[in-house]
């Protein structure tokens, strides 16, 4: 299982969920979650999509800006592997900054119910929990 995610601590999270289920990471790539970043999270979908000992990515986003969205829509038009996604912040009220400079919701569309709605139409495994993602992923691995 690959794994992008704009959380250290999500990251950690993410990975032990999917151990727990029996699964191994092939790759973890740590976006940030700050303004500006090196590597957008649409990039590492790519290259773990391409990865051939990756069978699946798990994708952690939280709330503010875009990364999530433009991700959301290539996976809908390109995917090769399931995806399993969560949004971080799903309590934040609007306008608030939450842990770090990237985490605060400027707009409609940057919100974590935004964010999950869009990438669950776009064919993401969302979850509401980071509790549920390895079980997730190992069901849809099953299928």
């Amino acid at each position: 299982i690959g794994i992008v995610s704009k959380s250290g601590t999500l990251t950690y999270e993410a990975a032990d969920q999917a151990v727990k289920a029996g699964l191994g990471i092939s790759t973890a790539i740590g976006i940030g979650g700050d303004p500006i970043i090196g590597t957008p999270t649409v990039e590492a979908v790519k290259l773990l999509m391409n990865d051939p000992e990756t069978d699946g990515i798990i994708m952690i986003g939280e709330i503010g800006g875009s990364m999530e969205a433009d991700a959301a829509y290539w996976i809908r038009d390109n995917a090769t592997k399931p995806v399993v996604g969560f949004i971080a912040g799903q309590t934040a009220p609007p306008g608030r900054r939450m842990g770090h400079a990237g985490a605060i919701i400027g707009g409609a569309d940057d919100t974590a119910a935004a964010k999950m709605k869009i990438m669950a139409e776009c064919g993401i495994h969302v979850v509401a929990s980071p509790a549920d993602i390895g079980k997730t992923m190992a069901a849809v691995l099953a299928k």
